[in-house]
């Protein structure tokens, strides 16, 4: 009886310890895994290992992160993993594609996860000072969104299936009628540069800051043109001549469908853990991804990798996410047949 009485005090002291334990003396001396949905090389990837290096300072206990590139459909392979299968005891964070957390809510095929549930961190950007174009190189023939619409035109864009740059870019040619050839199937933004340059594509929809990052040369050289700007409801002023997606809109509707598959750029790029993670775990995530964002190391070495920085708190995505999910039905139907067709 006594060996029992002694057993039970344990277990209950035990107990009560592992609860009163505190976040820093959680967090001191573990690994933390960043499961990134991007494969190794573009701006998505190299802004994760941003992340990796400096969130760290931030996290009571400083724990060390280790990168993990989990690519695949889009980013799905990477969001699923988060929400069914990743420990949830804080020691996994990830990093999404911005489309994932709208695929979620649409009922995009293949998604096992609520996009409302997730333990949302923030984003390093909403696209404040950034637009997502449409480029192609500085040889083919078209010299402003018009002349995609001429007799005989080719213009062939590179996607990665289920990513933004696919999404957007069947909007681009379904929705605004614009004559693309839209080559899904690539692993990343890596193999879609290289198609560009040995003429297997005529171009691709990636933001300004990718292209200053990932082939900064191109940019140096106006070896790229632009024709269309998405992700913003006016131009930027650095590509001033170039028009947006919205102003390209034939009528209201068509206009309402360009601003549903434009939402994710205002999460764009969006940090999260897995859903239940503890209550003071997941507040300290959250608080040392704000503090990291304004942290001045942090943002010297952004601006020198060329990534931009409009950031947003965890509560910030949520109010996106919540705006997303009330779209009228039939635009969300109507995005989904263009973008899900086979």
């Amino acid at each position: 009886m006594i060996r029992f009485v002694l057993t039970a005090l344990f277990l209950t002291v035990g107990t009560i310890a592992g609860q009163a334990q505190s976040v820093e003396s959680f967090y001191a001396g573990k690994q933390l895994t960043l499961i990134t949905s991007f494969a190794p090389g573009g701006l998505n990837d190299i802004a994760g290992r941003l992340v990796s290096r400096h969130l760290r300072r931030f996290i009571p206990g400083q724990p060390g992160i280790v990168v993990q590139n989990m690519p695949g459909a889009g980013g799905l392979v990477a969001a699923n993993y988060l929400f069914n299968v990743a420990n949830a005891d804080g020691t996994v964070i990830g990093q999404l594609d911005r489309s994932v957390a709208q695929s979620g809510l649409r009922g995009a095929p293949n998604v096992k996860f609520d996009p409302l549930r997730f333990t949302w961190l923030g984003s390093l950007s909403t696209y404040g000072s950034e637009a997502y174009v449409l480029w192609v190189n500085k040889a083919h023939p078209a010299q402003t969104v018009a002349d995609l619409g001429k007799p005989g035109m080719r213009t062939r864009l590179g996607a990665v299936t289920g990513g933004t740059n696919s999404l957007i870019s069947l909007v681009a040619k379904n929705v605004l009628g614009l004559n693309v050839e839209v080559i899904s199937g690539y692993a990343g933004g890596a193999a879609i540069w290289l198609g560009m340059l040995n003429g297997e594509l005529d171009g691709q929809i990636i933001g300004i800051t990718s292209v200053k990052a990932e082939h900064p040369e191109l940019w140096r050289d106006q070896a790229l043109r632009g024709l269309v700007q998405f992700g913003r409801a006016d131009r930027l002023a650095s590509i001033a001549q170039i028009p947006t997606g919205r102003e390209l809109a034939k009528n209201d509707s068509d206009r309402a469908l360009v601003e549903f598959a434009e939402l994710p750029f205002l999460t764009s790029l969006p940090f999260v853990a897995p859903p239940n993670v503890p209550a003071d775990r997941a507040g300290a995530l959250q608080a040392a991804f704000v503090k990291m964002a304004a942290d001045p190391e942090f943002l010297a070495e952004a601006e020198k990798l060329n990534v931009e920085l409009s950031p947003a708190s965890g509560e910030n995505i949520l109010t996106v996410l919540r705006k997303s999910a009330g779209v009228p039905k039939e635009v969300i139907a109507r995005y989904n047949s263009i973008v899900d067709a086979k």
